[in-house]
């Protein structure tokens, strides 16, 4: 996950805590929208 917090870091131009920020609220929509993904997003994203 690490790669994807500096990717958009420097893609986006956030700050770390931004991009954890950003990570964290995907990751929540997805398995709220998709309850069955749960799993595959926790693998994805880290629980």
């Amino acid at each position: 996950m690490q790669e994807l917090i500096e990717k958009l870091k420097a893609e986006a131009g956030v700050t770390d805590e931004q991009a954890k920020k950003a990570i964290e609220t995907i990751k929540n929509y997805v398995v709220e929208k998709f309850p069955m993904l749960e799993g595959a997003v926790g693998n994805l994203f880290g629980s």
